[in-house]
């Protein structure tokens, strides 16, 4: 465990987000993967049910899973709104509690893009 994570932190999250189509989403993934603000991103069609400005709406979209160091969440959600082509983009950190210790460091060695804290598992799941 890393300096000023408490148990339960492993200092990397999943980012949620949605884009109208693959090639929107893809654009994302590769900006996201090539400033280094993420590890990997993974895309998959989904359909979605909504309610946007008072009507209930209903589309085919790509999500994104985004992985990343959770201290990068400010650039990543900067660079998606910036490279969207929504109002409002769905943009959710999800801290990520535990995992394959080698996938943490993994992901932590691939989010470079700034001096963030590494990944690591909790103390509890290195035993």
């Amino acid at each position: 465990m890393s300096a000023g994570q408490s148990a339960g932190e492993t200092g990397c999250s999943i980012i949620i987000a949605t884009a109208a189509n693959k090639d929107s989403a893809k654009k994302i993934a590769r900006l996201l993967v090539e400033k280094r603000l993420a590890a990997c991103a993974q895309m998959f069609p989904i359909e979605s049910v909504y309610l946007w400005q008072g009507e209930i709406c209903e589309d085919s979209e790509t999500a994104l899973l985004i992985k990343s160091k959770t201290a990068l969440f400010g650039e990543i959600k900067a660079a998606i709104k910036e490279a969207h082509s929504y109002e409002v983009p769905e943009i959710i950190q999800i801290p990520i509690t535990n995992g394959l210790p080698e996938y943490l460091k993994w992901i932590g060695d691939s989010a470079t893009a700034y001096s963030a804290m590494a990944c690591s598992a909790p103390a509890a799941a290195q035993k």
